[in-house]
C-alpha cells in the first residue's frame, strides 16, 4: 500500500460507559490544510487568486462593452464612468480585454504547470525506477533540453505553429520547463524503490507500471504539488515575456503579456493603457507565489517560517 495516500487512523479506546471508543486522527492533508489556513500569507494568497479569477470571468459579463467592440467615440481616454480603465488607441474597453487577457494568463499557467509537473514525473520516476538503459536516455534527453536556449527555440518554432492555436504555445512552454523537477523526481525515486511496500508489491508480480504510478508517485505528492504551485506563476511569466516580444498569444486573442505589449509604448503619455494589465499580472504572480510558499513550508516539517 502507498504509504503517502492519505488517511484517518482510528484509535480504539475505553469509552465512558467502559465500551469502544472510536477517535479519528485527521490524515496529513487535512493537517497540512490547516496549517496553511492558519499562515496569513497563503490565506491573502488564495483570496487574491480568487477574486482575480472572479473578476476575470465576471467582469466581461457586467462590463458595458463586448471583447473586441470599439467606440469611436473615445480614442485613447482615460478611466470614466463609460470606460472603467479607459480606452485603447482603437477605441476598445481596456477594461474588458484586460479581463479577458487576464482569463488567458490563468488558463496558460494552470495547463502549463499540470503538464510540467506530469511530464517531469513520469520521466523522473522511470529513470529512478528502471535505471540502466532507460535511465541514460532519459536523463541524455533531460540535460539535452536544460542547455538548450528554451525562450530562443520558443521564439523560433511558435510563429511556425501560431496558427494552430495558443494549447500549442502551451505544449511549448510545458516542454522547456519540466527538466529539473524530472531530476529531483529521479533522485527520491532510486531511494523509494527500496521501501517496503515498493519490494513487497515487486514480489506479488505487480507490473512495474503499476507501482510507479501506484506507489512511487504518489508517495511524491508533496514535491509534485508544491513545483506544480510554483509552475503557474514561472508559466505566467515565461508567456507573458514571449507575448511582449510579440512570441505569444497572437491577435485577437489577448492577454497581459501581449495587453503590456502594446501598452508600453504608450505608457507614458497614456499610462492607464499599460498601468491596469502590469499591475494585475504583479498582483496575480504574487498571490501564486505566496500560496505556494505556504504549502511548501507546511509540507516541511523543518522550516522554520511554518507559524508566520
Amino acid at each position: 500500500m502507498s504509504m503517502s495516500a492519505e488517511r484517518a487512523a482510528v484509535v480504539t479506546g475505553p469509552g465512558p460507559e467502559g465500551g469502544g471508543d472510536e477517535t479519528r486522527v485527521p490524515g496529513r492533508w487535512s493537517g497540512v490544510a490547516r496549517q496553511m489556513l492558519r499562515t496569513r500569507r497563503v490565506v491573502l494568497g488564495i483570496g487574491l487568486i480568487v477574486a482575480l479569477a472572479a473578476v476575470a470571468w465576471i467582469g466581461p459579463l457586467i462590463s458595458p462593452w463586448e471583447f473586441g467592440e470599439r467606440d469611436y467615440a473615445a480614442f485613447l481616454q482615460p478611466p470614466s464612468p463609460d470606460h472603467w480603465f479607459g480606452t485603447d488607441n482603437t477605441g476598445r474597453d481596456i477594461f474588458t480585454i484586460t479581463m479577458v487577457g487576464m482569463q488567458k494568463s490563468l488558463i496558460i499557467g494552470l495547463l502549463a504547470a499540470i503538464i510540467t509537473t506530469v511530464l517531469a514525473a513520469i520521466v523522473g520516476s522511470f529513470a529512478g525506477y528502471f535505471l540502466g538503459a532507460t535511465d541514460k536516455v532519459l536523463m541524455w534527453i533531460t540535460d539535452l533540453a536544460l542547455v538548450l536556449p528554451s525562450f530562443l527555440i520558443l521564439a523560433i518554432l511558435y510563429p511556425a505553429l501560431r496558427g494552430q492555436g495558443w494549447l500549442v504555445f502551451v505544449l511549448l512552454l510545458a516542454a522547456f520547463a519540466w527538466m529539473v523537477t524530472a531530476k529531483m523526481v529521479r533522485g527520491m525515486t532510486i531511494s523509494l524503490k527500496e521501501r517496503e511496500y515498493v519490494l513487497a508489491a515487486r514480489y506479488m508480480g505487480v507490473p512495474a507500471w503499476k507501482i510507479i504510478f501506484r506507489h512511487i508517485i504518489p508517495n511524491m505528492s508533496s514535491l509534485l504539488i508544491v513545483d506544480a504551485t510554483i509552475n503557474v506563476s514561472s508559466a505566467i511569466i515565461a508567456e507573458t515575456s514571449l507575448s511582449y516580444f510579440g512570441f505569444g498569444v497572437q491577435a485577437p486573442d489577448v492577454s497581459l503579456g501581449s495587453l503590456i505589449a502594446l501598452g508600453a509604448r504608450q505608457a507614458v503619455t497614456h499610462p492607464w493603457t499599460f498601468v491596469f494589465c502590469t499591475g494585475l499580472l504583479v498582483i496575480l504572480v504574487l498571490a501564486v507565489n505566496l500560496v505556494g510558499d505556504g504549502l511548501r513550508d507546511a509540507l516541511d516539517p523543518q522550516s522554520k517560517s511554518r507559524r508566520i
